[in-house]
């Protein structure tokens, strides 16, 4: 099969796409031929080595694919060859073909195409079990998301409208804020204006949000902190900006405000009751329309470079995706 290879640590410049041997399944696992695998910001990270799973050289990257199932192990019973499913793994999504395990494989949603249903899992998984689980986001509270049109930002302003919660989705261009209004955001505010905390304070009644979903990291948690609610909650989910930023401990004992660290991968295992629960909300909500993942652009394998670094640019408004060949 055809695979993109990570052979040497470094930018998405030095992946090769050339052939190796297809997977084989297990009796617990789910081949599936790949019709477009997600690209998310912590795949950026592995292929550099600076992500906390640290697979060995050589392998292919890429967590979250969809296709068709081309066979099943013998203990498989909730999907069957032929079946349009979405499949989740740590590696091997940039390739024609990925062996997941069954409990990382779900029939794909009929509203979904072959590209949406490869943006769905990472980012739906991970700002519904930030905002339930670690957020214990309530009806009638403000969430303000930082970095709000990327994939997990934008999934998590629509997540934060179906909880019952006002969301005030933050950005720093005006036409991918355009796109969060258009996807549900109650408010937009610019980090370009020097007065973002103060926009945040006023459309919140002096008080501030009740919780903050960060992926984004840098001056930008700085200043979020600044504008945290009394008993807010600060949901630590990634550092798209490359910055780890240092807090001030005295800005959360004067608002009783917690930050919250969000690993959700690490979840699936350590809190897998929660996560199948989690996943059955969401395919409900998936099945009647109420989430969609937003995907601004596809490539093939071999433009996996170009793919990538329409990311690291900044330039993706919610998800960019690989395919193998026709999607529809």
């Amino acid at each position: 099969m055809k695979a993109v290879h990570c052979k040497e640590f470094g930018p998405p410049e030095k992946l090769v796409v050339e052939d190796v041997p297809a997977p084989t399944p297990g009796a617990n696992d789910v081949l599936i031929d790949v019709k477009a695998a997600g690209i998310n910001f912590p795949d950026t990270l592995i292929i550099e080595n600076k992500y906390q799973f640290k697979p060995p050289l050589p392998f292919i990257p890429g967590t979250e694919v969809s296709g068709t199932v081309a066979a099943v192990g013998d203990q498989v019973k909730h999907v069957k060859p032929g079946d349009q499913v979405m499949g989740f793994a740590f590696v091997g999504g940039y390739a024609e073909q990925l062996s997941v395990p069954a409990a990382s494989c779900f029939p794909m949603p009929e509203t979904f195409s072959y590209e949406q249903a490869a943006a769905f899992t990472m980012i739906y998984g991970t700002s519904y079990y930030a905002l339930k689980q670690r957020g214990n986001l309530q009806s009638g509270e403000t969430l303000l998301v930082l970095g709000a049109s990327g994939g997990v930002g934008m999934a998590a302003v629509e997540l934060g409208k179906l909880m019952g919660a006002t969301v005030i989705a933050a950005g720093g261009n005006l036409e991918k804020l355009a796109v969060c209004k258009e996807r549900g955001a109650d408010h937009v505010v610019n980090y370009n204006d020097a007065d973002w905390k103060d926009q945040v304070k006023a459309l919140t009644s002096g008080n501030g949000a009740d919780v903050i979903y960060d992926a984004v990291g840098g001056d930008h948690t700085k200043t979020a902190l600044r504008c945290i609610n009394w008993g807010g909650r600060l949901l630590v989910v990634g550092f798209a900006s490359g910055d780890i930023p240092q807090l001030a401990a005295n800005l959360t004992l004067l608002k009783s405000s917690s930050i919250v660290g969000v690993f959700w991968g690490a979840s699936l295992t350590k809190e897998a009751q929660a996560n199948q629960d989690n996943f059955k909300q969401l395919y409900q909500w998936s099945m009647e329309g109420k989430i969609q993942p937003y995907v601004c652009a596809s490539y093939p394998l071999d433009q996996v470079a170009d793919a990538m670094n329409l990311l690291l640019q900044r330039k993706a408004i919610g998800k960019v995706v690989l395919t193998t060949g026709e999607t529809q």
